[in-house]
């Protein structure tokens, strides 16, 4: 067993007829105190069971189990509710330079399109306009320019090359 004593205080001092001392720093006075170690043997110490105990015990564990997933479900709502407002946001982008990618493509189109800039290219490479019967326009009855056509050959004669 252990037991210590702490320092007597002032007072204590002065009761002892003593002039007391200028108190040197760091050292506590104050009232003597004595503590003493017990050792406690809990070995013979049998747990009872108490089923009530165990009851609220298990329905606790199972409320903060409910508990605990019905916030799991909130997050992973929350966050796939983020993950998907930032994709949306990403295809609303791309589609937006999609269709500015479209709209260059298709004013490039009409540009190369256009019959000035090509008679003033043909010109300058030394082709000539078509003589009357050279020429045969295709058939624009067709609404829609992406849908197959036919091809035609008109006035055209295959010679066989066998007697």
């Amino acid at each position: 067993m252990a037991a210590g004593v702490l320092y007597p205080t002032m007072a204590q001092v002065g009761e002892w007829n003593e002039q007391p001392a200028e108190q040197p720093r760091g050292m506590f006075i104050g009232t003597p105190e004595i503590y003493f170690a017990k050792r406690i043997d809990n070995s013979r110490v049998a747990k009872v069971a108490d089923p009530k105990r165990r009851r609220e015990m298990i329905s606790f564990g199972i409320t903060l189990s409910v508990l605990f997933l019905f916030v799991m479900v909130y997050l992973w709502q929350h966050f796939s509710a983020i993950e998907y407002g930032y994709r949306i946001e990403q295809l609303t982008v791309q589609r937006n330079a999609i269709t500015e990618s479209n709209r260059a493509l298709s004013l490039e189109e009409a540009s190369l399109k256009d019959p000035a800039r090509i008679d003033r290219l043909a010109k300058q490479i030394g082709m000539q306009r078509p003589a009357g019967g050279q020429l045969q326009p295709m058939d624009s009855a067709i609404a829609d320019p992406s849908t197959p056509v036919m091809a035609q050959a008109n006035g055209i004669m295959v010679i066989s090359a066998q007697p």
